[in-house]
């Protein structure tokens, strides 16, 4: 689902990005990518996590994707040449991705989920595109954050099939996402990372 004008405000105000480096700090003092990583952010909006992702992970190679193209096109705008170096963004949807199977060492998400009404297909498509050991980086919020009596009548969400912590929890490991570390309120929302199942290698019986 595209944003509408109080969500684009949200997600493109100042704090944000402030927001956004905290996370990525706390991300990348307990998990490391390894040399020449291929990494995709999904619902990049105007890139500032894009570039936060860039400068402190240093993925071999960054791709950020949206939805809505008007915010790839802001995202061109508002990041410099510098920081965009590095950065490939691109219009797509989440619950079709343009990869082959197994092929991203990361995937980054910030508040993107919640707005999508195939959630738990976006899930699948993402752990389809990871490498085994492979690692989800996301931040999601919670129903009661985004759907109570006063921001349900300005911010735009799907209404239907919306997720708890429990909800979220079962779609992860059915997805083979092990859930690795995070942080969690569950009146308002979960932060951290999973991290794909390797297939299991042994001889059959």
């Amino acid at each position: 689902m595209k944003l509408n004008w109080a969500e684009r405000w949200a997600v493109n105000n100042p704090l944000r990005p402030l927001q956004q480096r905290l996370e990525i700090r706390w991300m990348v003092k307990r998990a490391r990518l390894n040399p020449g990583a291929i990494v995709l952010e999904v619902g990049c909006g105007r890139g500032a996590g894009a570039y936060l992702i860039k400068k402190k992970f240093q993925p071999g190679l960054l791709q950020a994707m949206d939805l809505d193209i008007g915010m790839i096109q802001r995202a061109q705008k508002h990041l410099s040449p510098a920081q965009k170096d590095g950065i490939s963004f691109y219009a797509g949807d989440v619950i079709r991705l343009p990869y082959r199977d197994e092929t991203l060492d990361a995937i980054f998400g910030f508040g993107v989920l919640h707005h999508v009404s195939d959630w738990q297909r976006a899930l699948v498509e993402i752990a389809r595109v990871l490498k085994p050991g492979g690692n989800y980086f996301f931040e999601e919020l919670y129903p009661s954050l985004y759907q109570n009596f006063i921001t349900k009548q300005i911010l735009l969400h799907p209404t239907q099939n919306r997720f708890l912590s429990h909800h979220i929890k079962q779609a992860l490991k059915a997805s083979g996402l092990e859930l690795s570390i995070f942080l969690e309120s569950k009146k308002l929302g979960i932060f951290g990372f999973v991290t794909k199942r390797s297939r299991d290698l042994s001889p059959s019986p």
